[in-house]
């Protein structure tokens, strides 16, 4: 009597543990996947300003020039242009 309580409460031992791996199995999955997303984004972000840069290039934009939509530099102590 005393060996088959002692086979059964190792066998429940036994299924309470492989639960605990079946949960840190899990985990380890969801952390790959978590982080494969992450480095995902972070090249197509990455590959946006690589895009962006050759069309700046392509259509001969560029940012010394300044954009019409900006208003003009006024130095301090001069008059402000009028429109």
């Amino acid at each position: 009597m005393r060996r088959l309580a002692l086979i059964l409460s190792l066998l429940s031992l036994q299924a309470c543990l492989s639960g605990c791996s079946v949960l840190a199995v899990a985990d380890a999955a969801v952390t790959v996947v978590a982080t494969t997303v992450s480095v995902g984004a972070t090249v197509v972000g990455t590959a946006v300003d690589v895009t962006a840069a050759g069309v700046k290039a392509v259509a001969g934009t560029d940012d010394e020039e300044g954009d019409a939509d900006e208003a003009p530099l006024v130095e301090s102590g001069e008059a402000a242009p009028q429109p």
